[in-house]
């Protein structure tokens, strides 16, 4: 399930970042989903590169579900890691 939000949220961010479509709205009707929750997934492309990659391995906390991604994160990476212990 994260796998697939964080893929959803690049490609929702280079389709924005293409001119495709010239807002969240827009997109959201497109995609025919909720704009929140369009907006939620695509804070996921500001992860540090490292949790990502932890994400795509495999490595992630065993307790960390998607919802706790799509909530609020801090922005700064080094506070990411701190939130979600990748040790």
């Amino acid at each position: 399930t994260m796998v697939k939000a964080i893929a959803r949220a690049h490609r929702w961010k280079r389709l924005m970042e293409s001119g495709r479509f010239a807002s969240v709205t827009e997109l959201a009707e497109a995609e025919k989903i909720n704009q929140s929750y369009l907006c939620r997934v695509l804070r996921l492309t500001l992860l540090a590169p490292d949790i990502v990659e932890a994400i795509l391995d495999g490595r992630q906390p065993a307790g960390l579900q998607l919802g706790a991604l799509l909530g609020p994160l801090p922005s700064e990476w080094a506070k990411q890691r701190r939130y979600i212990d990748l040790s």
